[in-house]
């Protein structure tokens, strides 16, 4: 269950006319990933719905480092080595996570994977923010389709719906505060803090 859900935190039709980079779609996306590179340290709250489930969770950001806390999982990045820890085993694995993996336990990740393998197109305005879906080139990637529900005001993500084969889920942002001062300490597990963990060493 954790994996499934850091495969979502981390996008079913393919219609022939996604098959192209709208301009007006690039220039929002270009905005979105900008917001996000300027707000610093971000902590956001968010809730996952799929297959009936439903998971709640904080992710707080520092460049490229991350600290995932949801239900039944914690996760460490501190920009080279992820743990990943399952509350109910008290197991703790240890891993050098690709690309791609980091893209599904970030959901932030998913603001600049626009920039290759994507095509785009922006689908109009809903409330007070810009639709945006995003089909990828490659059909073997892990999503069909991606939704991005973008606000017009600030270019804060608020809601991303990630399509695959035979599941949907969807990625609702309740609270974002960017500006948050983070020690690094805090994207790096500390053994002490989990003296009875057993360390699956995946490296």
């Amino acid at each position: 269950m954790k994996k499934y859900i850091i495969t979502l935190l981390i996008s079913a039709l393919i219609l022939p006319c996604f098959a192209q980079k709208d301009a007006q779609a690039k220039k929002i996306l270009d905005e979105t990933s900008a917001a996000f590179a300027k707000a610093g340290g971000i902590k956001a709250t968010f809730r996952i719905k799929s297959g009936g489930n439903q998971i709640n969770g904080v992710l707080q950001l520092k460049n490229r480092k991350f600290f995932l806390d949801t239900n039944d999982a914690t996760t460490w990045f501190d920009g080279k080595t992820q743990w990943s820890y399952l509350k109910h085993s008290e197991e703790v694995n240890i891993s050098l996570p690709t690309e791609d993996e980091l893209q599904s336990m970030n959901p932030y990740a998913l603001l600049n994977i626009y920039k290759n393998g994507y095509n785009y197109k922006l689908n109009g305005v809903v409330g007070n923010n810009y639709k945006i879906t995003l089909t990828p080139e490659n059909k073997k990637k892990a999503f069909s389709r991606i939704v991005l529900l973008i606000s017009k005001s600030n270019y804060q993500p608020q809601h991303i719906t990630l399509e695959q084969p035979n599941n949907n889920s969807e990625i609702t942002i309740t609270s974002y505060k960017t500006k948050q001062s983070y020690s690094d300490s805090l994207f790096q597990f500390n053994k002490k803090k989990y003296p009875n963990a057993e360390i699956i060493d995946l490296r």
